[in-house]
């Protein structure tokens, strides 16, 4: 099949929450399909418009326009309780997911027992725990590598409910192994039985979806010359095989991902689109290299109302990592920048970025193979603050000297180009540089 039309791709270069939401929402007019490529409810995309917020965890960003297809693809993990309480968010504001959203029948279902296992074993990790989201995302992950999954397209199969019944009791004699009594678990605020039956219900939500192989509509979509965006969730440094390791997601983030998560072949990728915050955060355990634990930490916390949108936890904040950034610009392939949150940057009269790690008095722009034992010590370089607001300006142009200055060194630094800045949560408060 002839790939008539490219498919773009939009991500995460830090270790999630950086914004991919409101870009995605923002650039969907410019295409007919958006789709997920990968992990699950553990995503908080946050869109906010017309004094309206959303938190999207498992549709794709592009269900608010009306002339987008949206697909959750085979790489995508789903919760059907979770979906459906996103679909009836959606549907009390006017948004008619049904008529929008098509899903993979090769995407696989988080069961119960698979956020029942999450919980028993990061409680058994003790102090040493990844920080999961507790959503059943790796044990979902590890029954679909283990070839021992569910599948959407298998809730009209004859057998599913045997299937079920299989995965359940093999799934309660693990948990059996770490804990005597799972009663005392919650999962959503409910206990096991109660979140079964939920579970259970909302299975109805998935077989009223178009429900389909979401490679073949891709691609044959790609062929007609319909453009794509291809969305991502979590970040690059939370990637399976390339991110801080154990402390990462189950899934990969990268555009590598695409391919497998969609079904679409390398040479169909066009554009990478990268989003970083212009300082960085982190939710959860695991190394963080520019972390800060003083008032400027605080304050970016404050500031960026840093908490968050899956889990409501205070994330970690600290400056800008260039090492990390570079890392994930040259994995990922990118050829656009785009800068969120810089109206958080305001009000400091000195800005930081980290332009090297300092590891056993050796300095390195690499990123070690062990970062948590590493003792990384970050080289920093002081750049001068704006020290003004950006509301209401709508051009590069009009920016701060500042700004426009701190934008440039990202710019040399990267050898990539910042298209797009973000000046505020508000779709509006967005920059585009052609």
């Amino acid at each position: 099949m002839n790939i008539k039309m490219k498919t773009d791709v939009l991500l995460g270069l830090q270790w999630g929450d950086e914004g991919k939401g409101k870009i995605v929402d923002f650039l969907t007019p410019g295409y007919d399909i958006i789709a997920r490529f990968q992990g699950g409810p553990n995503a908080g995309h946050t869109i906010e418009f017309n004094n309206q917020k959303f938190v999207l965890h498992t549709i794709p960003s592009g269900i608010f326009n009306a002339e987008a297809e949206n697909i959750i693809g085979n790489g995508v993990i789903i919760d059907p309780y979770i979906l459906n309480k996103e679909i009836t968010r959606l549907n009390k504001a006017g948004i008619e997911v049904k008529e929008r959203l098509t899903v993979s029948n090769k995407a696989h279902l988080i069961l119960p027992t698979h956020r029942l296992l999450d919980a028993v074993y990061e409680k058994a990790k003790g102090k040493h725990k990844i920080g999961s989201t507790l959503k059943g995302i790796g044990p979902a992950y590890t029954d679909k590598v283990s070839r021992n999954g569910l599948r959407a397209g298998d809730l009209n199969s004859a057998d599913f409910e045997d299937k079920y019944k299989k995965a359940k009791e093999r799934h309660l004699k693990l948990a059996s192994l770490y804990v005597t009594d799972t009663g005392d678990i919650k999962i959503e605020g409910f206990t096991f039985e109660e979140y079964e039956n939920l579970w259970l219900e909302n299975l109805s939500v998935i077989r009223g979806l178009n429900v389909t192989d979401t490679a073949y509509l891709l691609n044959k979509a790609a062929a007609s010359g319909k453009k794509i965006l291809a969305e991502g969730a979590q970040g690059t440094m939370l990637d399976i095989d390339f991110g801080s390791y154990p402390y990462v997601t189950s899934s990969n983030t990268t555009s590598a991902g695409v391919i497998s998560g969609l079904g679409i072949p390398p040479s169909s990728v066009g554009r990478v689109f990268g989003i970083t915050k212009a300082y960085c955060t982190r939710v959860g355990s695991g190394p963080f290299p520019t972390e800060l634990f003083d008032d400027n930490g605080e304050k970016l916390r404050s500031e960026g109302r840093e908490f968050g949108a899956t889990t409501g936890r205070p994330r970690r904040c600290g400056w800008l990592d260039l090492p990390a950034l570079k890392y994930a610009v040259m994995i990922n392939g990118v050829t656009d920048l785009m800068l969120m949150k810089t109206d958080i940057l305001n009000g400091f009269d000195t800005i930081k970025v980290a332009v090297k790690y300092r590891i056993a008095g050796k300095e390195t722009s690499e990123i070690p193979f062990d970062m948590e034992n590493s003792k990384i010590e970050p080289v920093y370089k002081e750049l001068k603050g704006w020290k003004q607001p950006l509301d209401g300006i709508k051009k590069f142009e009009d920016l701060p000297a500042e700004l426009k200055k701190y934008i440039a060194f990202i710019e040399k630094e990267t050898n990539v180009p910042v298209t797009v800045i973000s000046t505020g949560p508000d779709r509006e408060e967005t920059i585009f540089r052609k």
